[in-house]
């Protein structure tokens, strides 16, 4: 939505990894010259950490991107919980090959047979295994072994392993790792975005989608922007996506720090109401009477809001102009009557009327608020999936 209300090619803050939209901050260029250097030895262990969202998995693709596939041959996992056994299975598969109905020797017998006709066409081999730090002992052995594999004095296969800080403490202070430990011929920890490398990147990335200047980013914008992320990539990205889409629905082509505050308020509560079937505040029902104001917002789920269709999101901006301006008469009504009958001495408004009015004021601010909520969650449902997005 937002990329067509800017005139962007595309969304510049997808959260998915692309490298398209690599990056080189200070930390990442010194990951790359580690992994060059540790890729041009052919053996051992590369290993890089990194903050989640910091961008491992953007910096590897970026990587990926540059590596000729007739001299090497890439195989990637991606680990949730595996033992040693799983993890042979896994990479195994990884690399294509069927191993089904094949107990751990046969896999490893069907891995290294791979690795030693790669080698003799000329190509090296690279396993990426991202997550680590989720891998059990036995998995981590199971990796130093697969590192014994030759063909003569030549190394089969060279590993590339990528995890969260905690990795990188396990690896340094595990009794049983002094082996894996003694592989390791490269190593990097991905730093965070410092504050001018967040307003780098930032254009960096709009600059990738056509960006004509077109939303303004207001004075102080970008350096709070930087206090509310941190510099972890992934979330600069997750608060411009909501800035941008909040810019779009309310049309402004000015993006400021009261708006930064506006994200950031909505997403700390979608992290409070977090699990599904908790509830959050939506539009109450249609307008009766001002003492039918006062009444609560009935609650619904965000289960409910993820079965609205599509073609509802009009409807629901429809109702909302439509109560907002019955709100709006109510008000003018209620200052009407105030003039006429209600005033105290000195023709001021009476407290009664002033309180009335204030209450009604902060309902329709309230229900302005809980209208934009809604529609940036259905928004961002219907872009999460291509054939949402395309109906």
């Amino acid at each position: 939505m937002y990329d067509t209300y800017y005139g962007l090619s595309g969304r510049p803050f997808q959260l998915t990894p692309d490298p398209d939209f690599y990056f080189e901050s200070a930390s990442h260029k010194k990951a790359l010259s580690y992994l060059g250097y540790g890729m041009s030895q052919g053996e051992g262990f590369i290993v890089i950490t990194g903050e989640v969202g910091a961008g491992k998995s953007t910096l590897v693709a970026h990587l990926m991107g540059q590596v000729n596939p007739e001299e090497l041959t890439v195989a990637q996992v991606v680990t949730t919980a595996l033992d040693g056994e799983e993890l042979i299975h896994v990479v195994a598969q990884s690399f294509g090959l069927e191993i089904e109905g094949k107990d751990k020797a046969g896999a490893l017998g069907a891995i290294e047979r791979f690795l030693q006709e790669e080698a003799r066409e000329g190509r090296r081999s690279l396993l990426v295994v991202d997550e680590c730090q989720n891998l059990d002992f036995t998995a981590l052995e199971e990796l130093r072994m697969l590192s014994n594999f030759q063909l003569g004095a030549h190394p089969l296969l060279q590993s590339l392993l990528l995890g969260q800080p905690e990795f990188r403490s396990v690896l340094a202070n595990h009794p049983g790792l002094d082996q894996l430990r003694q592989r390791i011929i490269a190593s990097h920890h991905l730093e965070a975005l410092d504050e001018s490398e967040v307003e780098d990147y930032v254009h960096h990335r709009l600059a990738r989608v056509g960006w004509d200047g077109r939303p303004i980013f207001g004075e102080g914008l970008l350096s709070a922007l930087y206090g509310a992320t941190d510099g972890i990539p992934r979330r600069v990205n997750q608060v411009m996506n909501r800035l941008l889409l909040l810019g779009a629905i309310e049309e402004e082509d000015k993006i400021g720090t009261d708006m930064l505050e506006a994200v950031m308020a909505e997403m700390d509560s979608d992290q409070t109401n977090g699990a599904r079937g908790q509830t959050l505040q939506i539009a109450p029902e249609p307008l009766v009477s001002a003492p039918a104001m006062a009444e609560e917002y009935e609650p619904a789920t965000e289960a409910d809001i993820d079965s609205v269709p599509a073609s509802e999101v009009a409807a629901l901006l429809a109702e909302r102009d439509e109560r907002t301006s019955e709100l709006e008469a109510a008000i003018s009504e209620l200052q009407a009557a105030g003039c006429e009958s209600a005033s105290g001495p000195g023709g001021e408004a009476s407290p009664e009327l002033n309180e009335a009015l204030e209450r009604i004021e902060a309902r329709l601010e309230e229900q302005e608020r809980s209208f934009r909520h809604v529609l940036t969650m259905l928004i961002e449902w219907l872009e999460d999936d291509a054939s949402r997005e395309a109906a």
